[in-house]
């Protein structure tokens, strides 16, 4: 199967369970589902979520298994994007497309809806049906990603740094912990949910640091090169808020490069996993996306 008919169907399959998974939209209280499934449901390209299950995939173990772990890491980013765009944060009116969740149903509601996401993530994952001792060690991995030291971290410090310059080690502190963290705790997750060995988790981690980052990069270069229509969000934001970027700081040719060669990192991993896998692919997908 090719690269985009592979991510067309997980992300169906993510889409298919995050809706069996969320509370439905007329339950009470029916405004704080909506908001939930609003921003959860309907859009994203569900590549986390396909990272961690096909780490599962790449370790030897059954992807199936790691569905409700892929669609937990869905729920936590949704939640960070929706705490991202409201004023306090990045102040962005749009997301995926379609208005930001606080547009819709107002910064209060939208509050509650990232904060209702991130917790039943970890109800989601307390009830998997895996041995107990390993569905502790995923809350504790998907938690660290979570917190103060965690995406928290690397927001608190882009939040700082905004109207400041900044050198190059403190913008890949935000980086690698803001978006890398997550990214990261998903191909772990999935990895451990397959029975990786440590050399082959350390393989995976390797991958993991190399592809947030060039995530990152990318979506920095996406911000002064890319297509509105595409991204579904304005352009632009960056240099609004006053925020160093790897464009700003290297220009977009050597940004270009950096990214290029955390991929390269990539692929140099994946190929020592034991499995068959898309893990090589992902990465320059990830390198090459437009949106």
């Amino acid at each position: 199967m090719d690269l985009g008919a592979y991510i067309k169907e997980q992300a169906k399959q993510v889409e298919e369970r995050l809706n069996q998974l969320l509370p439905d939209a007329a339950v009470m209280p029916d405004v704080i589902h909506r908001a939930m499934r609003y921003s959860c449901l309907g859009g994203g390209k569900r590549l986390r979520a396909i990272l961690a299950v096909e780490a599962c995939r790449a370790v030897g173990g059954d992807g199936s298994q790691a569905l409700d772990f892929a669609c937990a890491v869905e729920m936590i980013h949704a939640y960070s994007l929706v705490h991202d765009d409201l004023p306090a944060m990045d102040n962005d009116d749009y997301r995926r497309g379609k208005l930001a969740n606080h547009k819709v149903f107002g910064e209060g509601i939208a509050i509650l809806a990232g904060d209702a996401l991130l917790t039943y993530a970890f109800e989601t994952l307390s009830r998997m049906a895996l041995d107990s001792g390993l569905v502790v060690r995923l809350i504790q991995e998907v938690a660290a990603a979570c917190g103060s030291q965690g995406l928290v971290g690397g927001q608190a410090v882009d939040l700082q740094s905004e109207g400041h310059e900044v050198d190059e080690l403190t913008l890949e502190y935000i980086h690698r912990h803001k978006t890398g963290k997550l990214f990261l705790a998903a191909l772990r997750g999935g990895a451990l949910i397959g029975g990786a060995n440590d050399e082959e988790l350390s393989a995976i981690t390797l991958y993991g640091e190399n592809l947030g980052l060039a995530f990152q990069i990318t979506d920095d270069i996406l911000d002064v090169a890319g297509d509105m229509a595409k991204l579904g969000k304005v352009t632009g934001a960056d240099a609004r808020q006053g925020k160093t970027t790897y464009v700003t700081l290297l220009g977009l040719e050597d940004a270009q490069k950096k990214a290029v060669k955390c991929v390269e990192q990539c692929i140099r991993y994946a190929r020592r996993l034991p499995s068959q896998n898309y893990l090589a692919e992902l990465a320059e997908y990830v390198q090459n996306r437009e949106s």
